[in-house]
Order: C-alpha cells, then structure tokens, then sequence
C-alpha cells in the first residue's frame, strides 16, 4: 500500500481545520444552546418516521444517526498500514483496556463513600448510579474527534473504541454488578435489570459496523475519490459531533429548568468532576510509565477520561424514566470530559 493512500489527503484540514482549532469552543456553545433554546433539541430526540408512501414509513432515530456518521469518520480516517502497527505494539491498546475495566472499581466506591457523609435521603445512591452507568459504558465515539484534533495516534484511538464496544457485553454487566452493594434506596435492583439487558445489539449495530464500514470504504476507494468523500465526510462528522451534543444537553437541561434544582446541580457537578479528574489523571500516568510516545500517550489519557455518555442517558432514560434528574451528573461528566479532552490534545498538540 502506498504512503499516499494511508495518509489523510491535505484537502481534508482545510475543510475541518478551523472546527477542530475551535472544538472546545464550539462545545460549550453547544451547551449554551441547549441551556437558552432546548427545544430543538428535544424534538430532535424523539422518534421520527419518514413517509415512503405506500410502502409505510421509513424509522429515522436522530442521535444514533448522528453517532454513526461519527463512527464512520473515524474509520475512514485510519491508516490501514498503521492497524498493523498497532497489532506489532498493542501496549497502549491492551493498557487501555485494562485502565477503562478497572478505573470504575476504584472510582466510585471512592465517590459513594464521601456522598455517604451528606445528609441525601438515598445517601447518593441516585448519583452513584448515574456514574455508574457513566463510567462502566465503552469509550466515548467522540474521542476520535479530539484525537484528530490534536494529531493523536487515530489508529490507537478507534482500535479502543471499537475493542471495549466488542467487549462491552462482558465488561458492562460485571462492572455493574461488581457496583451494586454500593447502592441503595431500591437503586439496585433497577440498576440490576439495567445489567441484564445491556447492550450488546447496539455495540455492533450502533458503533462496530459503522466504524468497519469506514475503514473498508478506504481500502476500497482509489486516492482521488477518497480524497473527495474525506472533504465531505470529515467536516460533517464533526459538525454532527456538535449537533449530538447539543441533543443529549438538551435532554438533561429540558427537565432541569421545568424542575430546577441548585442542590443537586451542586452535588452532580462536583461528583462528575471527582470521577473525571481521576480518570484523566490515571489515563496520563499510565502513558508516563509506559513511556508512549505524545501520540499514543493522547490516545490513551483519552480513552481513560472519555466515555460513552450518550448511551448512558439513553439507558438512564429507559431504566429511571421517573427519575430524569439523574441526567444531571451524566451532563456534567460529558461537558467535562469534553473540556478535559480539549487540554490533553492542546498540550499534547
């Protein structure tokens, strides 16, 4: 395979440059809008049928859409020859791995403890179970999109998303259930049928084949088309990015402002923040002593801090629909994995 076809064509930065330069920004404009003009947001969330006519109508689900077109960037953008690679030195691959199974267990019994000391009715069982399913969920999709922002090792980065996802039926349930006896109030048992119907149809629909379907769409593509379908796909995905974050705040925020509450916003955002800083901070020490180079050592502090928040709303929503408050903490943790996201590939840049 020639060098041309496994690098990104120089078309493709300037067409996403400017938006990658400006992701953090754009960001916390998203959040902003979904503060000031959520509904959009929320229409959006809904389900939505496109008529076919006689044929019946056609399911059009936003946000997995918008996760899939994400995905399918993310594969498209992977050097082919540097899979290999990662397959030759699978350090920061098999290190993350085991850092994302194993922060979760260290995390939060921390975090249950110290909310054990408030004087919350359930002792903040109802927050541990929202980080919970925050921390236990596969690597963020959007990670790929800061680790293309910073120039991080693409390769390591999907290789992460796409091995916890495949794995996320095993690691989910056991990292719940290992969780439970931290939890009370009755949060327990529903957070115990949560773990046994976890996802796994929606780890390979919903991340496994879009990914897949990127990286053939590359070996497939001669160097001039690949070139084209990179200036349009790449900027788009990452304007999707935004629109899904603006989506899932706009979830959270809807039922924050019909019942505000200041306390708990107080109590979701110091524990999301706890279980961030952790997260990033074992994420950068493991690359330390792995000693990676600044690529993968990004890749891997990523992987660490960012996870799936999107599909932890989606699970909170279906398990607790009478308890949409927990969508706080979710929120939180998103907006600062994101803000934490944008210092590791800036130092690191």
């Amino acid at each position: 395979m020639s060098v041309r076809r496994t690098a990104a064509p120089p078309a493709t930065e300037r067409g996403a440059g400017p938006l990658r330069r400006r992701l953090g920004r754009a960001v916390l404009l998203a959040y902003a809008a979904a503060l000031l003009l959520p509904g959009p947001g929320l229409w959006l969330r809904r389900d939505h049928a496109l008529p076919l006519g006689g044929a019946g109508t056609l399911p059009v689900p936003v946000a997995p859409l918008l996760l899939s077109l994400v995905l399918f960037a993310a594969g498209l953008q992977v050097p082919l020859a540097a899979l290999g690679g990662l397959l030759r030195r699978p350090e920061a691959l098999l290190a993350g791995l085991v850092l994302h199974l194993s922060i979760p267990l260290l995390a939060i019994p921390a975090v249950a403890f110290l909310l054990r000391r408030t004087p919350d009715t359930d002792g903040g069982s109802g927050l541990v179970t929202a980080m919970i399913l925050v921390v236990a969920m596969p690597v963020a999709a959007g990670a790929t999109v800061w680790t293309g922002k910073g120039d991080g090792d693409q390769p390591t980065m999907v290789g992460l998303v796409l091995a916890s996802t495949l794995l996320s039926p095993l690691t989910v349930p056991l990292v719940v259930g290992a969780l439970l006896p931290l939890l009370g109030g009755g949060y327990g048992d529903r957070l115990a049928q949560v773990e046994r119907t976890t996802h796994g149809g929606f780890a390979l629909a919903g991340v496994v084949l879009p990914c897949a379907a990127g990286v053939l769409c590359r070996l497939a593509l001669p160097a001039p088309p690949l070139r084209r379908v990179l200036e349009t796909v790449v900027p788009a995905a990452l304007a999707g990015s935004l629109l899904l974050t603006y989506v899932n705040a706009s979830g959270a925020l809807g039922s924050f402002l019909a019942r505000p509450r200041p306390l708990l916003l107080a109590a979701a955002l110091a524990v999301a923040a706890l279980v961030c800083l952790l997260s990033f901070t074992v994420g950068r020490g493991a690359a330390r002593l792995l000693r990676l180079d600044a690529p993968a050592a990004s890749s891997l502090t990523l992987a660490c801090g960012m996870n799936n928040s999107s599909a932890s709303a989606v699970l909170i929503s279906t398990a607790l629909p009478d308890k949409p408050h927990l969508l706080l903490p979710v929120l939180a943790y998103g907006l600062l994995q994101k803000t934490a996201a944008n210092r590791v590939v800036t130092r690191s840049g």
